[in-house]
Protein backbone atom coordinates (compact mmCIF):
# COMPACT_ATOMS: atom_id res chain seq x y z
CA UNK A 1 0.00 0.00 0.00
CA UNK A 2 1.30 3.19 -1.18
CA UNK A 3 1.97 5.62 2.11
CA UNK A 4 -0.39 9.06 2.11
CA UNK A 5 1.27 11.96 4.17
CA UNK A 6 -0.31 14.83 1.45
CA UNK A 7 -2.58 14.93 -0.99
CA UNK A 8 -2.73 17.28 -2.90
CA UNK A 9 -4.19 18.72 -6.41
CA UNK A 10 -7.51 19.14 -8.39
CA UNK A 11 -10.57 17.96 -6.30
CA UNK A 12 -13.36 16.81 -8.42
CA UNK A 13 -16.98 18.59 -7.17
CA UNK A 14 -19.18 15.93 -6.66
CA UNK A 15 -21.20 16.73 -3.84
CA UNK A 16 -24.05 14.20 -4.20
CA UNK A 17 -25.58 12.67 -1.38
CA UNK A 18 -26.15 9.10 -0.30
CA UNK A 19 -24.07 8.19 -2.78
CA UNK A 20 -24.21 3.97 -2.55
CA UNK A 21 -21.78 1.68 -3.40
CA UNK A 22 -23.48 0.56 -6.92
CA UNK A 23 -23.26 4.17 -7.84
CA UNK A 24 -19.63 3.77 -7.00
CA UNK A 25 -19.32 0.76 -9.01
CA UNK A 26 -22.42 -1.01 -10.51
CA UNK A 27 -22.84 -4.75 -9.63
CA UNK A 28 -22.29 -5.98 -13.62
CA UNK A 29 -18.42 -4.75 -12.99
CA UNK A 30 -18.08 -6.86 -9.88
CA UNK A 31 -17.29 -10.15 -12.27
CA UNK A 32 -13.67 -9.06 -12.81
CA UNK A 33 -10.67 -11.53 -10.96
CA UNK A 34 -8.74 -8.06 -10.91
CA UNK A 35 -8.83 -4.87 -9.43
CA UNK A 36 -7.56 -3.28 -12.24
CA UNK A 37 -9.69 -1.34 -14.88
CA UNK A 38 -12.64 -0.92 -12.48
CA UNK A 39 -11.72 3.00 -12.71
CA UNK A 40 -13.64 2.57 -15.86
CA UNK A 41 -17.00 1.67 -14.42
CA UNK A 42 -16.54 3.88 -11.37
CA UNK A 43 -19.67 6.34 -11.47
CA UNK A 44 -20.90 4.74 -14.61
CA UNK A 45 -24.61 5.68 -14.34
CA UNK A 46 -23.40 9.61 -13.48
CA UNK A 47 -21.26 9.55 -16.65
CA UNK A 48 -23.83 8.32 -18.62
CA UNK A 49 -25.37 11.96 -18.38
CA UNK A 50 -23.90 15.04 -20.08
CA UNK A 51 -21.66 16.83 -19.23
CA UNK A 52 -20.94 15.26 -15.61
CA UNK A 53 -17.92 16.02 -13.84
CA UNK A 54 -16.31 12.50 -13.89
CA UNK A 55 -15.72 13.31 -17.47
CA UNK A 56 -14.70 16.43 -17.55
CA UNK A 57 -10.81 16.99 -18.34
CA UNK A 58 -10.24 19.66 -15.93
CA UNK A 59 -10.38 16.96 -13.53
CA UNK A 60 -9.02 14.12 -15.18
CA UNK A 61 -6.38 12.26 -12.69
CA UNK A 62 -7.93 14.92 -9.54
CA UNK A 63 -6.23 12.69 -6.56
CA UNK A 64 -9.56 14.05 -4.50
CA UNK A 65 -13.59 13.76 -4.00
CA UNK A 66 -15.00 15.76 -2.54
CA UNK A 67 -18.71 14.11 -1.90
CA UNK A 68 -21.86 14.80 0.14
CA UNK A 69 -23.45 13.26 3.18
CA UNK A 70 -23.18 9.40 4.26
CA UNK A 71 -20.63 8.63 0.96
CA UNK A 72 -20.29 4.52 0.31
CA UNK A 73 -23.64 3.72 1.98
CA UNK A 74 -25.11 0.33 0.31
CA UNK A 75 -23.51 -2.74 0.65
CA UNK A 76 -20.33 -3.65 1.54
CA UNK A 77 -18.48 -4.09 -1.76
CA UNK A 78 -14.98 -3.33 -1.05
CA UNK A 79 -14.94 -3.08 -5.09
CA UNK A 80 -16.02 0.34 -4.52
CA UNK A 81 -12.81 1.63 -2.73
CA UNK A 82 -10.87 -0.60 -5.65
CA UNK A 83 -13.01 1.32 -8.27
CA UNK A 84 -11.95 4.58 -6.81
CA UNK A 85 -7.89 3.38 -6.65
CA UNK A 86 -8.24 2.59 -10.15
CA UNK A 87 -9.88 6.08 -10.85
CA UNK A 88 -6.99 8.05 -9.35
CA UNK A 89 -8.48 8.98 -6.10
CA UNK A 90 -6.31 8.88 -3.04
CA UNK A 91 -8.82 11.00 -0.48
CA UNK A 92 -12.42 11.45 -0.52
CA UNK A 93 -14.01 14.59 1.75
CA UNK A 94 -17.75 14.37 3.08
CA UNK A 95 -19.57 15.18 5.48
CA UNK A 96 -20.25 11.56 6.75
CA UNK A 97 -19.28 8.15 5.20
CA UNK A 98 -20.75 4.61 5.73
CA UNK A 99 -18.70 2.71 8.42
CA UNK A 100 -18.01 -0.08 6.24
CA UNK A 101 -17.20 1.83 3.35
CA UNK A 102 -14.70 4.29 5.59
CA UNK A 103 -13.23 0.97 6.79
CA UNK A 104 -12.62 -0.52 3.23
CA UNK A 105 -11.14 2.80 2.14
CA UNK A 106 -8.63 2.76 4.40
CA UNK A 107 -7.66 -0.58 4.34
CA UNK A 108 -7.08 0.28 0.68
CA UNK A 109 -4.81 3.02 1.33
CA UNK A 110 -7.75 5.79 0.62
CA UNK A 111 -7.72 8.59 3.07
CA UNK A 112 -11.63 9.80 4.09
CA UNK A 113 -11.80 12.90 5.48
CA UNK A 114 -14.98 14.46 7.50
CA UNK A 115 -15.82 17.83 7.91
CA UNK A 116 -18.98 19.79 8.36
CA UNK A 117 -21.19 20.23 5.51
CA UNK A 118 -20.24 23.94 5.25
CA UNK A 119 -16.74 23.50 4.61
CA UNK A 120 -17.69 20.79 2.52
CA UNK A 121 -19.68 23.64 0.10
CA UNK A 122 -16.22 26.11 0.48
CA UNK A 123 -14.61 23.31 -0.79
CA UNK A 124 -16.42 22.22 -3.85
CA UNK A 125 -16.63 25.75 -4.61
CA UNK A 126 -12.82 26.06 -4.69
CA UNK A 127 -12.17 23.25 -6.17
CA UNK A 128 -14.29 24.29 -9.14
CA UNK A 129 -11.39 26.31 -9.88
CA UNK A 130 -8.46 25.83 -7.86
CA UNK A 131 -6.47 22.45 -6.01
CA UNK A 132 -7.06 21.74 -2.59
CA UNK A 133 -4.52 20.15 -0.57
CA UNK A 134 -4.62 17.81 2.34
CA UNK A 135 -1.68 16.92 5.04
CA UNK A 136 -2.60 13.88 6.99
CA UNK A 137 0.27 14.65 9.51
CA UNK A 138 -1.21 17.50 10.63
CA UNK A 139 -4.79 16.71 10.25
CA UNK A 140 -5.51 19.81 7.95
CA UNK A 141 -7.16 21.10 4.72
CA UNK A 142 -5.97 23.79 3.20
CA UNK A 143 -6.94 26.26 -0.22
CA UNK A 144 -5.15 28.55 -1.83
CA UNK A 145 -7.51 31.10 -0.54
CA UNK A 146 -5.82 30.72 3.08
CA UNK A 147 -8.97 28.23 4.52
CA UNK A 148 -7.45 26.26 7.22
CA UNK A 149 -9.88 23.46 8.02
CA UNK A 150 -9.02 20.72 10.52
CA UNK A 151 -9.85 16.98 10.75
CA UNK A 152 -10.12 14.22 13.16
CA UNK A 153 -8.08 10.44 12.24
CA UNK A 154 -7.98 7.42 14.29
CA UNK A 155 -4.16 7.50 15.44
CA UNK A 156 -4.27 4.27 14.34
CA UNK A 157 -5.34 4.30 10.76
CA UNK A 158 -3.69 7.46 10.79
CA UNK A 159 -0.18 5.64 11.27
CA UNK A 160 -0.84 3.02 9.12
CA UNK A 161 -1.73 5.33 6.27
CA UNK A 162 1.19 7.22 6.45
CA UNK A 163 3.69 4.02 6.62
CA UNK A 164 1.42 2.40 3.95
CA UNK A 165 0.49 -0.71 6.06
CA UNK A 166 -2.38 -3.00 4.97
CA UNK A 167 -3.21 -5.72 7.18
CA UNK A 168 -0.22 -7.93 5.67
CA UNK A 169 2.32 -5.19 6.11
CA UNK A 170 1.06 -5.06 9.45
CA UNK A 171 1.56 -8.64 10.13
CA UNK A 172 5.19 -8.35 8.30
CA UNK A 173 6.02 -5.55 10.81
CA UNK A 174 5.88 -8.17 13.60
CA UNK A 175 7.53 -10.94 11.59
CA UNK A 176 10.64 -11.20 14.50
CA UNK A 177 8.06 -11.52 16.82
CA UNK A 178 6.12 -13.88 15.14
CA UNK A 179 8.98 -16.20 14.61
CA UNK A 180 10.49 -16.14 18.14
CA UNK A 181 6.81 -16.86 19.48
CA UNK A 182 7.01 -20.11 16.96
CA UNK A 183 10.12 -21.16 17.69
CA UNK A 184 9.07 -21.38 21.29
CA UNK A 185 6.19 -23.22 20.96
CA UNK A 186 7.83 -25.94 18.42
CA UNK A 187 10.26 -26.61 21.62
CA UNK A 188 8.04 -26.22 24.21
CA UNK A 189 4.71 -28.09 22.01
CA UNK A 190 6.32 -29.74 19.73
CA UNK A 191 3.10 -32.46 19.13
CA UNK A 192 1.56 -29.43 17.54
CA UNK A 193 4.33 -29.38 14.60
CA UNK A 194 4.01 -32.81 13.88
CA UNK A 195 0.58 -33.85 14.93
CA UNK A 196 -0.85 -36.81 16.85
CA UNK A 197 -1.41 -40.26 15.83
CA UNK A 198 -4.60 -41.32 16.35
CA UNK A 199 -4.73 -45.45 16.96
CA UNK A 200 -6.66 -47.68 15.12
Amino acid sequence: MEPIREVEGRAIPFGAKNVDTDVIIPAHWLKTVTREGLGRGAFETVRAQPGNVFDDPAYAGAPILIAGDNFGCGSSREHAAWALLDLGVRAVIAPSFSDIFAGNAFKNGILTVALPQEQVDRLLAVAQTDPIAIDLEHQVVTTPFQDRFGFDIDPFRKACLMEGLDEIGLTLARDEAIATYEDRQARDMPWLAHGTEIAA
